[in-house]
């Protein structure tokens, strides 16, 4: 693993990933990150004044390679820390899995090429307790054809649950595609249409 599961490995694990002791790192203004836990696992919640960069689950083989490629493009560190978008990210995500309010109001900042921007600006309008295929969305974006790219988009989201990627299913009304994992995105539409119908 990545050394993220544990509280207690959190810091450790930028050590090993970054290179260097959370500490010591001096940018002009880092990113923070905080980890959340929840009913689906420990997730790694990321943000700078800007907005939310990244919320992913820790145990996603792919979120080290997304915290390296957002430090990479935004020229500048990841440290444990507080953050008020963070604190507002931990809130917001309690009520979703509480039931309690399943909408979210915290500032967003992704990271990715105007296609990817514009896809996951269409996620964002999938109302709580409903879903759409690939095709739909391709055809939102201009394209029919670009199913493909349009679940290539989805797959590099790097704020899940908030940019709902898990509402986008395959025509036939069948799951795929989740980085979280399936079962992640059948318990998230599950959760969410028993709210909804409430």
């Amino acid at each position: 693993g990545s050394g993220f599961e544990s509280e207690s490995g959190f810091r450790e694990a930028f050590t090993k990933i970054f290179g260097e002791p959370p500490t010591t790192a001096r940018t002009r203004s880092p990113m923070f990150a905080e980890r959340i836990d929840t009913p689906l696992g420990a997730m790694i919640a990321v943000a700078d004044n800007e907005g939310l960069r990244l919320l992913e689950f820790i145990d996603r083989r792919a979120t080290e390679r997304e915290l390296s490629i957002l430090r990479k493009r935004l020229r500048t560190n990841v440290v444990p820390g507080e953050h008020p978008h963070l604190t507002a990210a931990r809130q917001q995500l309690g009520d979703y899995f509480s039931g309690k309010n399943l909408e979210f109001d915290v500032p967003l900042a992704p990271v990715g090429s105007d296609f990817q921007l514009r896809a996951w600006k269409i996620l964002r309008s999938i109302p709580v307790g409903e879903t759409r295929s690939y095709s739909w969305m391709a055809k939102r974006l201009g394209d029919e054809n670009a199913r493909r790219a349009v679940g290539r988009a989805n797959g590099t989201n790097m704020i899940c649950v908030v940019i709902p990627c898990h509402r986008v299913i395959r025509a036939d009304g069948t799951l795929c595609g989740y980085g979280g994992g399936l079962w992640r995105k059948k318990w998230l539409l599950d959760h969410e249409r028993r709210c909804a119908t409430k």
